[in-house]
């Protein structure tokens, strides 16, 4: 037996679908596995996980991974990780918290800073300071300033779930999971339910770590092209002074119950009768997810079902009428048991008993009559694409392997096995060749014949939020009454040592422990890409020469300055029929059939800008698609009758997608609360935020409301609309095609183009010509939720400052130090932003989950005189610069590379501007940051602020303000 740096090999092997070698290893005297996968690719990830059960709801896994980062043994700062996102060049930092376990992944592309990442890790989670001050401060705590000052309650974790309880959405998950687990640690909300979170003490809290923190409960990954033998050397370094501990966190599986039950749940609604709606879905407890052929199937499975609005079961749903959106996990594989749910949102309180037969009648006349065999070949094509493809968007490949390998690792699986996907594809494929009924035998064995079936009800109760209100004020009065004078005076003591740890600096020798580059391990020249413009027929075509594994990624765009200002608020409706209403040829059933067989995926996507130097918007309709080369006339052809025969007139299909809009964009109202004021704020201040607020804003979700009325009402008026921005907008003259592919397989996709541009129509382009209504007024927009989220900001330009790269430098400094730890730290809010659009001089603060309102628009006001006073230390600048380099070289992949590619093109932003621009980033000097200072104060005098939140918070604000806040209401 080999043994290299402890660790004894055992189990390698190729994964050539994936393009690495895979080797497990085991840590001799502690037992930890470590899983290293060998790859070309740059972006390197490391991650530490805990397998961490939780035995309440509490939120104790939850607040330790928040706490295990506020400073350890060798790093004896107050914020490690805010440390790190200040001066690294990651690309990806974080800590997660699941049902079962806890991770701790980080990634990047540089090699010296992702050793430093996975040395302040390992030493942040065996070794964390986790003081009482840091639990109070990250959990929970009691705060009180005087003795007749009333009694109050913070905590990061336990504002942070005030706000996830405050999402119906959110809610009818979690609960739907919980109780399909009535008997195991999974019926527990390891996130913590706000009011049981404040009867964790630090006790448990310290106990827990102790217990499930050991190198025996550990599981060690790696990713990428570093040296394999000096990521076991890394880890063999903190693993060395531990022996095995025997550690009890075996997830037990869910005894099956021989009958099926039905469970109900209140979640917060507005008093509005249209919102008082209710979610429904029916959840079954599924096997263990130790086959990978079975849970491949199953995922096809899901995907035949509910996976598209073609799919029968979600067109059932949708089709009842009896609910607006489709909801539900579909096929949930993260747990050590699969399970499967779906059901509908919107659903009237009278109607909720309807939808469990409706699903089970579905299931059952396909169990029967058997599946359409486009959907299954749909299904196979678009599974199998995304594996082959890997692409997960900004999130690192790495992570999601990581993610992939412990679903079964976690629980004693092969975790080389989890993510080797070629043999279960090729068993699934033979399967389905040899048995064409297979898909309709796993719906009688696992889903008709399963008694362990869960119907959930989440009910809306438009009391329920002030109930919770009077309930913690009841709770804080109580525990008040109870303090002795003694236990005052203690209190008060504490509050005020909390909160001077919060606002004293940590010392220089303490922050020059943590591990940073310096501006020579910067690259001093922006990252290009490749791009040729080529003149197509008529069409401008940007053409990015990049390797992309056969695959052709195409955006075809029309520009929206040719639609009238009144049509504009349409457009997103119209985005949406053209790819699921159904064209001349086929209805919409057979057209997402034909999207999935033939390539991977084809959706709808609006780029809006404001053009530098310009003032006005760049505005476009993309449809951005993809395909293997093998399939590029088929894509082409798909494309041709999505635009140009897309049957518009069906009333009845509109209506359904207008109501599922609809919902949605209701529930990402709590969720998304920062990017709502955000996109409010700026649709005050320039044309494309403006045009943004119209067509993904409050207003849209306004406009969608009146949509459904007029469609119900003036269908005719509504299919005019609809009409002329099918003609205004689908012509040759506003068109703009954007395509990442390399050489070799451009110069034979480019003829083809040609044929599709082509056939396009040839109406001249007159530009519309828009009158922006900005209404600059502070405004407050209600909703019932427990926690706010504040926003202020102006346009720095016209208040007159000169964009200069320290900007972003500047911009980076506030998020994580003075918004980081006034909003968060101290405020207790989960998040805080200050985000520049260095091309149309709009700068805004945010805040995300925040149990403050006025207090902290008084912080962002204040943020001024704390830049003007800034004497700013060296190290704390070039930490800056670095973290900023770090953003603007955020890794992509091709196809991302080529749509940012596209985008600069749309707002004029040069390769020469760019580079000026990290130029200045890299010169940034303190000056700069006091400067910056001076425009801030005249924004904290000019700007506006929104606020989303409970009508109560935002009345109490405007009785203190004099009415300032013009209030809306939106749900």
């Amino acid at each position: 037996m080999t043994i290299v740096h402890g660790f004894e090999l055992l189990r390698e092997g190729a994964v050539p679908e994936l393009n690495l070698t895979a080797r497990l290893y085991r840590h001799i005297a502690t037992g930890a596995e470590l899983l290293s996968l060998e790859s070309a690719d740059e972006n390197k990830t490391f991650g530490v996980s805990f397998r961490t059960p939780p035995s309440d709801s509490t939120g104790l896994p939850h607040i330790l991974e928040h706490a295990v980062l506020c400073g350890s043994r060798k790093y004896p700062v107050k914020e490690p990780f805010v440390e790190l996102l200040k001066g690294s060049l990651q690309t990806f930092l974080n800590a997660l918290t699941f049902a079962d376990k806890t991770c701790y992944p980080v990634a990047s592309q540089n090699l010296k800073d992702f050793y430093n990442l996975v040395d302040v890790y390992l030493d942040a989670v065996f070794y964390p300071r986790i003081t009482r001050e840091i639990f109070a401060q990250e959990g929970w705590h009691y705060e009180l300033d005087e003795p007749s000052a009333p009694l109050t309650i913070k905590g990061v974790v336990y504002n942070e779930m005030k706000g996830a309880y405050s999402s119906p959405d959110g809610l009818v998950h979690r609960y739907s999971e919980q109780l399909l687990f009535p008997d195991c640690p999974y019926r527990h909300d390891s996130g913590g339910e706000p009011e049981a979170i404040p009867s964790l003490t630090y006790e448990r809290f310290r106990a827990f770590h102790a217990q499930y923190y050991h190198p025996s409960n550990a599981r060690f990954f790696f990713y990428g092209n570093d040296d394999p033998q000096e990521r076991l050397r890394l880890v063999q370094g903190y693993l060395q002074d531990y022996g095995a501990l025997a550690v009890d966190s075996a997830i037990p599986l869910q005894p099956p119950r021989d009958a099926p039950w039905r469970m109900s749940r209140p979640y917060p609604a507005g008093d509005d009768s249209d919102n008082q709606k209710a979610f429904v879905t029916v959840s079954w407890l599924l096997p263990e997810n130790r086959d990978p052929a079975l849970t491949l199937l199953l995922e096809i499975l899901a995907y035949v079902l509910v996976g598209t609005p073609a799919s029968p079961l979600h067109k059932a749903l949708i089709d009842s009428g009896l609910g607006e959106e489709v909801i539900g996990a579909g096929l949930e594989s993260e747990l050590r048991q699969l399970y499967f749910s779906t059901g509908l949102k919107g659903v009237a309180t009278e109607n909720s008993a309807k939808i469990e037969p409706l699903i089970l009648d579905t299931l059952e006349r396909l169990a029967e009559e058997g599946i359409d065999p486009d959907m299954i070949e749909a299904a196979l094509n678009t599974v199998e694409f995304n594996l082959r493809e890997q692409n997960f968007g900004s999130l690192p490949r790495g992570v999601v392997l990581m993610v992939s390998a412990l679903t079964t690792w976690l629980h004693g699986g092969d975790p080389i096995e989890a993510i080797s996907f070629e043999g279960p594809l090729a068993s699934v494929k033979a399967l389905l060749e040899r048995d064409p009924r297979a898909l309709q035998g796993l719906i009688r064995e696992h889903l008709l014949a399963n008694p362990h079936r869960l119907t959930f009800v989440l009910e809306p109760d438009p009391t329920l939020l002030r109930r919770q209100e009077e309930a913690e004020r009841a709770r804080l009065e109580a525990v008040r009454a109870a303090m002795t004078p003694a236990a005052i005076a203690c209190l008060i003591e504490e509050t005020r040592t909390l909160r001077r740890l919060q606002e004293t600096p940590d010392p220089p020798e303490a922050l020059a422990t943590i591990p940073r580059l310096g501006l020579e391990d910067l690259e001093r020249e922006i990252r290009r890409v490749p791009t040729a413009i080529a003149q197509v027929g008529d069409a401008k075509v940007l053409v990015h020469d990049l390797f992309t594994n056969g695959i052709i990624y195409l955006d075809v765009g029309f520009d929206l300055h040719a639609l009238p200002q009144e049509l504009l608020p349409y457009l997103p409706m119209f985005s949406a029929a053209l790819m699921e209403i159904g064209t001349e040829r086929e209805d919409y059933v057979k057209l997402t059939q034909r999207i999935g067989q033939k390539t991977g995926g084809i959706r709808p996507a609006t780029v809006i800008g404001a053009r530098r130097e310009m003032g006005d918007a760049t505005a476009w309709l993309f449809l951005r698609a993809k395909a293997t080369t093998d399939h590029a006339d088929d894509l082409l052809a798909i494309l041709r009758d999505i635009l140009l025969t897309v049957r518009l007139d069906n009333r009845e299909r509109f209506l359904q997608l207008l109501l599922e809009e609809r919902a949605s964009s209701e529930a990402e109202l709590i969720p998304a609360g920062h990017r709502v004021v955000l996109a409010r704020l700026q649709g005050m201040l320039t044309e494309a935020g403006w045009l943004t607020e119209q067509l993904d804003g409050v207003s849209q979700l306004f406009t969608l409301r009146e949509m459904v009325a007029q469609v119900q009402q003036d269908w005719p008026a509504v299919l005019e609309r609809l009409e002329a921005i099918r003609a205004l907008l689908i012509s040759r003259s506003t068109v703009l095609c954007n395509v990442t592919l390399d050489e070799a397989n451009w110069a034979r996709f480019e003829p083809r183009l040609a044929e599709f541009l082509a056939a396009l129509p040839a109406a001249p382009l007159v530009r519309a010509a828009w009158q922006p209504h900005y209404a600059r007024a502070h405004e407050g927009l209600t909703i019932p939720a427990q926690v706010n989220y504040v926003a202020k900001g102006g346009n720095l330009y016209e208040l007159g400052y000169r964009l200069h790269g320290s900007a972003a430098v500047i911009t980076q400094y506030l998020a994580t130090t003075y918004l980081w730890e006034r909003v968060r730290v101290q405020g207790g809010a989960y998040g805080a932003f200050c985000p520049f659009d260095q091309h149309s001089g709009v700068f805004a603060f945010a805040s995300y989950r925040d149990p403050n309102l006025l207090a902290t628009l008084a912080t962002y006001d204040g943020c001024a005189a704390f830049l003007r006073a800034l004497e700013l230390p060296d190290e704390e600048r070039i930490k800056s610069i670095i973290g900023t380099i770090g953003s603007l070289d955020a890794y992509q992949l091709p196809d991302a590379k080529g749509f940012s590619a596209l985008k600069r093109h749309l707002v004029g932003y040069s390769d020469e501007e760019r580079q000026r621009y990290r130029d200045e980033v890299l010169s940034t000097e303190p000056a700069h940051f006091r400067a910056f200072g001076e425009v801030l104060e005249a924004l904290a005098r000019a700007g506006l602020a929104v606020v989303l939140g409970a009508p109560e918070a935002l009345q109490s604000a405007n009785a203190e303000l004099g009415g300032v806040f013009t209030l809306t209401k939106v749900l």
